[in-house]
């Protein structure tokens, strides 16, 4: 590999430090300073540029992805040189091919990852977690570790009766499996008992069938093995800690003697005492020797909603029989008067309860439409709508979405249009050690967002819009205090002898386009895809995997292997 010269750029090395206009060395995959390089090195023009570390993103689902994807787009457009998969206790090993179904359509139903690309782009043929990872090792365009799965482990474990409460000779077996899948290489173990999980068949996932002394063991199970981690959701990552989940998560931590992360903290101005109370849980842990640590975006939630994906939509009272038909079948339905007026009668009663907020179907924005005759309604609402055509905005909206055979793209109108103090708020958040800016569930949900916009959204609107973090600050944020939080050896700072992850960036262009439908899945499946602007080169071990804004084809990355990526940090 030929030396590399990053000449003339600002330096912001992901320390915090103030950065400064200076060369950067890369030899070997690794940066060096700059004077030591030999007399013809490959030169890459920064004048006017930003050169920043990697991106590392703690809370991905790429698992699936890499397989038929080995790019991990579109997160590597947005600079994210290293992605950490397995979370929420989803993951796809260990278990073989005769627990394949079961697994694809819990990632299906919980994760939005389209069936029928799970289906054609996974071969199911391995047993093991080292079997599953080493596919990656060596053929992949970024750096990528993942978590052992709680679900996937009970289903190997137990089977059919992986929803049950566990024996001790079945918990014990589940350790055997976290310890030897750690011993292989994978990062730490993850789980869930999020009452909004469920699998294929609307069954609450597997975790969701552990008591605490179960997570305590399996959490345990990670303690003797070099540089892992935990990451957990409970019911309290959505509703608020109770005092039993925060003494739960401080024994998981005790008991891996880790620190445990969980995703996602939300901050909002309207109710700013919510996530005050959520960190208290990060207090209550460092009491009592754990360490807990909340996952937490960089901008607000933006979901989209869709009657081809069903997706929030389905959880409506009697909205399921529908949602769940097949498209065409849903379409009929969905054109029968009797039908709409169940389904509005369902969404207004009072058993909806929160989703009620998003059936006031007048308020919703048309994100993306796709028949010609709708093309002129994108940007506006479905009462705007209404109005001009006359009619109820029910059967409007659902005249629009049948003639864009479902895929017509809906939101909340104003979501996502937030305030200079909702950015200063987030701040104070992010600058909190109790945080960590993450949680960005890319290459999951496909058809509702994309993730992976989060770290040009935090320097789009953060840095440059509103001003409320300085570029270093939000580096920092981005690089080095994630890879800090999971042990990464040589990652996440550009410095002599780390890895040459590098993002060169335009601070004045940098962010990220509109969520906009994609059909580049397995299977003629489609997802929700947002290109980055601004973005002019994203190395990954000091080579190029982006060159304005495309994918050079380029794979150097490095499947992160516990003990030897990773050294352990403890509470």
């Amino acid at each position: 590999m030929a030396d590399t010269l990053i000449r003339g750029g600002f330096v912001v090395d992901g320390t915090g430090a103030p950065g400064r206009v200076r060369d950067v060395g890369i030899r070997d995959g690794r940066f060096v300073p700059a004077e030591e390089l030999g007399a013809d090195p490959h030169v890459i023009d920064a004048t006017g540029l930003v050169v920043a570390p990697g991106f590392v993103d703690l809370h991905t689902h790429y698992d699936a992805q890499l397989s038929w994807d080995p790019t991990a787009s579109p997160s590597p457009l947005h600079g994210v040189t290293t992605a950490i998969g397995g979370n929420c206790g989803f993951a796809l090993a260990p278990a073989g091919d005769d627990h394949a179904d079961y697994l694809m359509r819990l990632m299906a139903r919980v994760e939005g990852m389209p069936l029928a690309a799970l289906e054609a782009g996974l071969e199911w043929d391995w047993s093991t977690y080292k079997d599953w990872s080493a596919r990656f090792d060596g053929g992949i365009g970024i750096n990528a570790g993942f978590l052992v799965g709680h679900s996937a482990v009970r289903r190997v474990v137990m089977g059919d009766d992986c929803h049950e409460t566990a024996s001790a000779e079945q918990i014990d077996a589940m350790a055997r499996i976290i310890a030897e899948a750690c011993a292989a290489g994978a990062l730490g173990f993850s789980t869930s008992t999020a009452p909004t999980h469920h699998d294929g068949a609307g069954d609450p996932v597997p975790s969701r069938g552990a008591d605490p002394e179960e997570l305590v063991t399996l959490a345990g199970a990670v303690r003797d093995a070099e540089g892992t981690t935990l990451e957990c959701i409970l019911a309290g990552c959505i509703n608020g800690f109770t005092d039993a989940e925060k003494d739960l998560i401080t024994r998981m931590s005790v008991a891996g003697n880790r620190p445990v992360n969980w995703n996602v903290l939300g901050v909002s101005t309207l109710d700013p005492a919510r996530h005050e109370s959520q960190l208290e849980t990060s207090d209550y842990a460092a009491e009592r020797g754990g360490r807990v640590v909340a996952l937490t975006l960089p901008h607000s939630m933006k979901i989209r909603l869709s009657f081809l994906s069903g997706a929030v939509l389905e959880g409506f009272p009697g909205w399921h029989p529908i949602m769940s038909l097949p498209p065409a079948e849903r379409a009929r339905a969905l054109a029968d008067p009797e039908n709409r007026r169940r389904l509005a009668a369902g969404a207004q009663s009072d058993e909806a309860g929160a989703l009620r907020g998003l059936a006031n179907w007048a308020n919703l924005e048309l994100l993306e439409t796709f028949a010609a005759e709708n093309k002129a309604y994108e940007g506006r609402t479905v009462g705007e709508i209404a109005a001009g055509r006359g009619g109820d905005p029910f059967d409007v909206m659902l005249d629009i979405v049948l003639a864009d055979d479902l895929r017509t793209g809906l939101r909340p109108a104003g979501m996502g249009r937030e305030s200079p103090a909702e950015w200063a708020l987030r701040a104070e958040v992010w600058r909190d050690p109790r945080t960590v800016v993450g949680g960005s569930d890319a290459g999951a949900h496909l058809d509702m967002m994309c993730g992976a916009v989060y770290s040009t959204a935090l320097l789009a609107y953060g840095v440059r819009e509103f001003g409320v973090m300085s570029l270093e600050e939000a580096i920092q944020q981005l690089t080095d205090i994630p890879a800090r939080l999971y042990g990464l050896v040589g990652r996440g700072r550009i410095a002599d002898g780390y890895a040459a992850d590098a993002v060169i960036f335009d601070p004045e262009r940098i962010g990220h386009g509109p969520e906009r439908v994609r059909a580049d899945l397995p299977g003629d499946s489609w997802r929700l895809y947002a290109e980055a602007t601004g973005i002019e080169q994203v190395l990954v071990n000091g080579t190029a995997v982006v060159k304005e804004g495309a994918f050079t084809g380029s794979l150097p990355g490095t499947l992160l292997a516990s003990g030897r990526d990773t050294h352990t940090v403890t509470p």
